[in-house]
């Protein structure tokens, strides 16, 4: 039986900021209700990862949102991911769609603001301090799963495509 809540960190810790969404899987005090798990990039095969769940937080690091962080409910989305080795979360989402002919669970994308994703770099100072930032409101979302809680922190609905 699956546990209600995912939490899916996606990031390569060889590569700089890279790294944030892994290091916050890591640090995170996710309740008992929810699952952690952490790869380098989504895949198709990661549908079946969404079965059964109430709510799928997916975390990763970003150059292009503004610092700390941003937080966001997301929707399936046919992109040009989708026939890629790999996938963005709303391209996840549309294939879970098209495999088991029903809707995803409600899904949300924590994007934390990076600066640097060359491979052998360290994190950077800046994304430290914008992990810590993420790292308080995705405890906080893990605590207490209440998706009108978590609606009430993110953004507007990013619509499918």
């Amino acid at each position: 039986m699956a546990a209600p809540v995912l939490v899916f960190a996606i990031g390569n810790e060889s590569r700089g900021d890279d790294a944030l969404a892994p290091l916050l899987l890591r640090r995170l005090q996710a309740a008992d209700q929810t699952e952690l798990i952490e790869d380098y990039q989504l895949q198709v095969e990661h549908v079946t990862d969404l079965v059964g769940r109430n709510a799928v937080l997916f975390v990763d690091a970003d150059v292009s949102c503004e610092p700390p962080f941003h937080f966001s409910e997301i929707a399936a989305a046919h992109d040009n991911s989708y026939t890629s080795h790999a996938m963005t979360p709303a391209a996840l989402l549309h294939a879970y769609r098209q495999v088991y002919r029903e809707n995803a669970p409600p899904a949300f994308l924590l994007r934390i603001r990076g600066y640097g994703f060359e491979l052998g770099e360290p994190l950077s100072d800046l994304a430290v301090q914008n992990l810590g930032a993420a790292l308080r409101l995705a405890d906080d979302l893990c605590q207490e799963v209440d998706l009108n809680k978590w609606r009430d922190h993110a953004d507007a609905l990013i619509p499918a495509g």
